[in-house]
């Protein structure tokens, strides 16, 4: 049975990427700020959330009164399912951004270990300061979260020679092998010398990466985030970066941005770059794709893909 008829697009330009639409779904613009364009709230069945900045719309979905399902353009899924209702099925994008995220965070690890940033910044003044810098190669690298993004960053870093320790939510052993307890992280934190996180924020990871893991990772180890920003201790991790014992890559900050004056923007240890993880130019074929493929479900009645919510499907 076919439940999804009317769904909204949050611009123009998204809906006609993905011309033409199944027959038998009806198409209306609502970017969720302001009035709905070619439908009423009360007719919506379906909304496609922005990419950008959707934490800040997250509240007129409350105002839909027949919500069936939510679709995000994000892997990550913070906070929707609660705006939504647990009557509405939400979705998220799990494995459109995978490739590009994990290319970032071998990027981010690669420029902080052989410090290109610190070049990039000596290039501004002339400066010339060859220095003997750490190999990616012989790190102990240790990966917290093994879903999609996690699984290509493993995949990524085999090639340069790592020792690789992967982290979830339960100890278990998979297809590539063993996978630790999050509650081993301070024990494990002491032997490696690259913490990466990629986990999803919930409950149970908000400040995963805290104090206690922070102060067991040895003098001069990395911090690198690609996930969700409070999934680290943002004081705690700033206390060891500005005081020169860690260093930290970050592309994913709690607050985002940080204000101004944060002493992290500052801290010579830290790289920071603007949340761009998935917002690569692999990311607009791959949404194309996966919303094609939602869009046929919906209307051929067939539960959608990558569900984080069932609700009524």
């Amino acid at each position: 049975m076919q439940l999804v008829h009317t769904v909204t697009f949050p611009d123009r330009e998204l809906l006609d990427r993905l011309q033409p639409l199944p027959a038998s779904l009806r198409p209306a613009i609502w970017d969720l700020r302001s009035t709905p364009q070619g439908t009423e709230l009360h007719e919506i069945d379906a909304v496609i959330l922005p990419y950008l900045n959707a934490g800040e719309v997250l509240g007129a979905l409350g105002t839909v009164p027949n919500l069936k399902f939510v679709q995000a353009q994000s892997t990550g899924y913070d906070g929707i399912a609660e705006a939504a209702g647990s009557e509405a099925g939400v979705a998220n994008a799990a494995g459109v951004h995978a490739a590009a995220t994990a290319e970032l965070a071998v990027g981010l690890i690669l420029a902080k270990l052989r410090g290109i940033d610190v070049a990039a910044r000596d290039q501004l003044s002339g400066a010339w300061r060859p220095e003997r810098r750490k190999s990616l190669a012989d790190r102990n690298v240790l990966l917290v979260g093994v879903g999609g993004i996690g699984h290509e960053i493993a995949k990524r870093l085999e090639p340069f020679e790592v020792q690789l320790t992967r982290v979830g939510s339960t100890a278990r052993r998979d297809e590539f092998g063993d996978v630790h307890a999050a509650s081993e992280l301070a024990e494990l934190a002491a032997t490696h010398d690259v913490l990466v996180t990629v986990t999803p924020l919930s409950d149970a990871t908000h400040n995963l990466i805290n104090a206690e893991v922070l102060g067991a990772l040895p003098d001069g180890a990395l911090v690198v985030n690609v996930g969700r920003g409070p999934v680290v201790d943002t004081t705690a991790l700033t206390a060891e970066v500005v005081s020169g014992r860690l260093h930290c890559a970050l592309d994913v900050v709690d607050p985002e941005p940080l204000p101004a004056d944060h002493p992290l923007w500052l801290a010579p240890n830290a790289l920071i770059t603007p949340h761009v993880g998935g917002n690569a130019s692999a990311f607009e074929p791959r949404i194309r794709k996966l919303l094609a493929r939602q869009l046929e479900a919906l209307a051929e009645g067939r539960k959608p893909d990558n569900l984080v919510q069932t609700g009524p499907f």
